[in-house]
């Protein structure tokens, strides 16, 4: 829901999974997430429900536990009828990559790698930390990303910048380098999607 959102707008779902607004003829409101997350309400009192019914009882079987069985019911029947509907309305959305991309840039979550990059340069960290420190905050001041500072501002800062500073920074190998386990790397995240499927592919041998 944020995602679709003007503020981000990283993400826009199809027509036929969304709806205009009753006053505002340019938004555009993602229907399906607002349902679901509104239907977070009914199964949590389901849950409260069944809680509360267990609450207290001694070890055997009360004439209490005939009520669990209506928040039970109704809980998966919920959850079942919005898991139908979101495997279409994720594959007919289309990813605003440009967008997420120019997000990234202006959160400078790449600081970290030109630090790092610096370190490598052989200078101290804690200096490196700093000096990186002092860029971000000229890029907040002039409304700039680090990409976009020059070559030249760069090394009135540090002769230890060179061309190769803007490959260290950039935000895809930023993500490709942190190839752990666990980690955003494509490698990693393709791993975590093949664990998922086998996952939902187990669980529907066992159903």
């Amino acid at each position: 829901i944020s995602w679709c959102s003007w503020e981000f707008k990283f993400i826009e779902l199809d027509d036929a999974f969304s709806t205009g607004s009753s006053i505002m003829p340019q938004k555009k409101n993602p229907d399906i997430c607002e349902l679901v997350r509104g239907k977070t309400g009914r199964v949590y009192g389901d849950l409260m429900t069944l809680l509360t019914v267990m609450k207290g009882l001694p070890l055997a079987y009360d004439k209490d536990m005939q009520e669990d069985k209506e928040c039970v019911f109704d809980a998966i029947d919920t959850v079942s009828m919005c898991l139908k509907v979101l495997p279409d309305m994720l594959s007919t959305m289309t990813v605003l990559t440009e967008n997420m991309a120019a997000a990234g840039r202006r959160g400078f979550i790449n600081a970290t790698d030109c630090a790092d990059y610096l370190t490598k340069k052989g200078m101290p960290f804690r200096d490196a930390y700093k000096l990186t420190g002092g860029l971000v905050a000229r890029c907040i001041r002039e409304g700039r990303t680090l990409e976009q500072l020059s070559l030249e501002e760069l090394q009135e800062e540090s002769p230890l910048f060179d061309e190769g500073f803007y490959a260290a920074v950039d935000l895809l190998n930023a993500v490709k380098r942190r190839n752990t386990w666990g980690g955003p790397s494509p490698e990693q995240t393709q791993e975590q999607i093949a664990q998922a499927r086998e996952f939902v592919k187990n669980h529907r041998k066992q159903d």
